[in-house]
């Protein structure tokens, strides 16, 4: 369904092949958000919707000027619990995801883009990932998306270089640590390291990557689907879509030739985005994990990146090696139904018992260990939400 004013038209992306299309003209915009988000651009999004989506859900607003795009808001809608919801694509993987919106768009454009998103065929809305300054949310009628900050998302500055981030973020006797545990792992053995850029060796890595992330999670709660098989699938083909750009890396460390740990970054708009990492658990005294990302964000600092986006909670190493949080969050809202409404306020509920319970380390501590098998169980009788 088109809608026409002057020279702008708004529509309906609804089918991949359409989607595809957009392939020439949509980076332009994601380059141009405010926070770029390398999870919306074109390689990373077709991926995910050939993998995730079923062909004809998709539901992707757009708004065209002389044929040429301005602006869109990238919304999918997926069934649950018998609920028609619209998300972002990507899911809860599409770390800032918003509208986006060309710098020479006319005035309106945004408001009418919301308003599209708003009006859809779906029960509620469920959008994971927004900043505090989402076009989205400023875009739709007030008090129709509620704001959840769901991911403290710290960040870090790399203008002055790793150097000095790392000298003024830890202390000597931190630093000192990070080098006997070097020094401790390369006595079991050759240690090296090995750093992915070219499609060529990106591929491989990638594999190696999937084999220590299923060491790290292997009887432990792990939502990320990485390494399932349709995340191994995605991951495959959007790797090699980015690696187009020079997007992708992958820095691992080896212990006689062995993968023990891994961090997988994105570089794109001049900042460092942490993707994926994980390390051989059997090797954790020696904390493998932070000494990849250590190395990681050297090697991001040394082309030039100015900015680490670490785009997850607030564990330890990531406060440390940080300047301010910037946190995500999760908007829930434009409710098309009686039925969405119930749900929206029913999910706001939920949150906030879960909220409340992450901040009691015993509850917390009970639900990621305690009751692992419990949810485990769970998660094999709905494995086939996700992934075959």
């Amino acid at each position: 369904m088109l809608a026409a004013e002057s020279d702008l038209v708004f529509s309906t992306v609804s089918t991949r092949a359409r989607l595809a299309g957009l392939r020439d003209e949509w980076d332009a915009l994601v380059r141009a958000m405010p926070r770029p988000s390398p999870f919306l651009l074109h390689g990373w999004i077709e991926a995910w919707a050939r993998h995730y989506v079923p062909d004809g859900d998709l539901r992707i607003q757009v708004a065209e000027r002389g044929g040429k795009l301005v602006g869109a808001v990238p919304l999918y809608v997926r069934r649950r619990r018998g609920l028609r919801v619209a998300e972002f694509l990507g899911g809860d993987q599409a770390a800032l995801a918003d509208l986006l919106l060309s710098p020479h768009a006319p005035p309106g454009v945004a408001s009418r883009l919301a308003a599209a998103a708003a009006a859809g065929d779906h029960d509620l809305a469920d959008l994971f990932g927004l900043s505090a300054q989402s076009r989205l949310a400023a875009a739709v009628e007030p008090g129709s998306l509620k704001l959840i900050e769901r991911v403290e998302a710290p960040v870090l500055d790399l203008d002055a270089g790793w150097d000095t981030a790392y000298q003024a973020k830890t202390s000597s006797k931190r630093r000192n640590l990070h080098r006997r545990r070097l020094r401790q792992l390369s006595e079991l053995g050759r240690l090296a390291w090995r750093v992915a850029r070219t499609a060529d060796e990106l591929g491989p890595a990638l594999e190696d990557a999937f084999g220590v992330h299923d060491l790290r999670w292997r009887g432990r709660p792990d939502g990320s689907r990485f390494a399932t098989p349709t995340g191994r699938r995605f991951h495959r083909e959007a790797i090699a879509a980015l690696a187009e750009q020079d997007i992708p890396r992958i820095v691992t460390l080896t212990l006689d030739g062995r993968p023990i740990a891994f961090h997988y970054y994105l570089a794109f708009a001049g900042r460092m985005y942490v993707h994926r990492l994980a390390f051989d658990p059997e090797l954790a005294r020696f904390s493998p994990g932070l000494l990849a990302t250590l190395e990681a964000i050297r090697l991001a600092a040394g082309e030039g990146l100015q900015r680490v986006e670490y785009l997850g909670g607030d564990e330890r190493y990531k406060l440390e090696l940080s300047d301010r949080l910037e946190p995500l969050h999760q908007g829930l809202g434009l409710a098309g139904s009686a039925r969405g409404r119930v749900a929206v306020a029913a999910r706001l509920g939920t949150i906030v018992v879960r909220k409340r319970l992450k901040r009691s380390a015993a509850l917390r501590r009970l639900y990621v260990d305690g009751l692992a098998p419990s949810r485990r169980l769970l998660a094999s009788l709905r494995s086939g939400r996700w992934a075959g």
